[in-house]
């Protein structure tokens, strides 16, 4: 695997787990459209590939939180309930559609230019709407539990499809359903949820054929360092011009892949 290590690949993956580190965007609103729009990858290559991507990088993640005790595994099951059913169901009608023609190329181009403009209004209003939940009246832990299997069913339904939406949007969503939940809190159960997540779907993509695993080891052998560097950084980093700025990469990337 590693004989196929190609070094622009791996240079995409440390600037890509760079500002993983220094934003906590998820990975896969970044890597994915680099590797469609640059690197000229398939589309399907390009989301099971950054789906087991995801995979490794959010298990080391999720074990760091784990040991900080800043895991909600009650939430996490809920979302799981819902996003790992629904990640299965996605799976198999995107191998039923790659069998007819096209048309599953299409949708996930599609579906990834809309999470792209979707995470990046996350990303850009996250404080705010954060604010604006906990302003206003909050559910209890039972009228809370079918909206996040909901939530786990999209986010499993589109992250499946376009490898988008496990990050930003789900924290975001997360924030809005528990206010009262610490942030870091939030951020852990959200990368803790990712671990299954893209585990089934990226190895679904791998057993219809939809992975690069040389493209995979040159990718993490450059962010995995990138994203301790960026984290280390984090502190330092003007999240001010930081979050703007990759917003506007987002909504470019989302408007180039529409329009393709």
């Amino acid at each position: 695997m590693f004989a196929h290590f190609d070094l622009l690949h791996g240079m995409a993956g440390l600037f890509v787990g760079l500002l993983v580190g220094l934003t906590g965007v998820g990975g896969g609103s970044l890597m994915t459209p680099i590797l469609v729009l640059l690197f000229g990858v398939a589309p399907a290559t390009a989301v099971g590939t950054d789906l087991l991507f995801a995979a490794v990088t959010k298990t080391a993640g999720s074990a760091i939180h784990g040991k900080r005790k800043t895991v909600d595994w009650h939430i996490m099951r809920r979302l799981a309930a819902g996003s790992v059913p629904a990640a299965i169901v996605t799976l198999i009608l995107i191998s039923n559609l790659g069998k007819l023609s096209q048309d599953s190329s299409k949708i996930m181009v599609t579906c990834l230019g809309v999470m792209l403009i979707i995470t990046a209004v996350a990303t850009l209003f996250q404080k705010q709407l954060a604010v604006f939940a906990k302003q206003h009246e909050r559910l209890d832990d039972r009228e809370a539990r079918v909206p996040t299997v909901v939530l786990g069913a999209l986010l499993g339904t589109f992250v499946t499809i376009s490898s988008v939406g496990a990050g930003a949007i789900g924290v975001t969503a997360l924030l809005m359903l528990y206010p009262a939940l610490r942030v870091s809190k939030i951020v852990g159960t959200d990368i803790a949820h990712a671990v299954p997540l893209t585990l089934v779907a990226g190895f679904g993509h791998w057993i219809v054929g939809s992975v690069d695993l040389g493209l995979l080891a040159s990718l993490l052998v450059g962010s995995l360092p990138g994203a301790v560097i960026g984290s280390l950084l984090s502190t330092r980093s003007p999240d001010h011009v930081l979050r703007p700025a990759l917003a506007a990469v987002l909504v470019f990337s989302g408007i180039k892949l529409l329009s393709q």
